[in-house]
């Protein structure tokens, strides 16, 4: 029971260490990720239809 005891002692410890985004800087990554999700999305989908033109063309 001690060690469950230390354990979360050194987990609350642990999270008052932690440095938290700002509101600001959280919707900043997360739009960085969604317009880079959007952008391999719209990428890898064209080299799908280029490569399916190209396999038509073969057949």
């Amino acid at each position: 029971m001690k060690k469950v005891k230390a354990f979360f002692i050194g987990v609350k410890k642990e999270a008052k260490k932690t440095k938290w985004l700002t509101m600001k800087e959280t919707i900043a990554y997360s739009s960085v990720v969604v317009v880079m999700m959007i952008f391999f999305a719209v990428f890898f989908y064209g080299l799908d239809i280029i490569f399916a033109f190209l396999k038509g063309l073969i057949n």
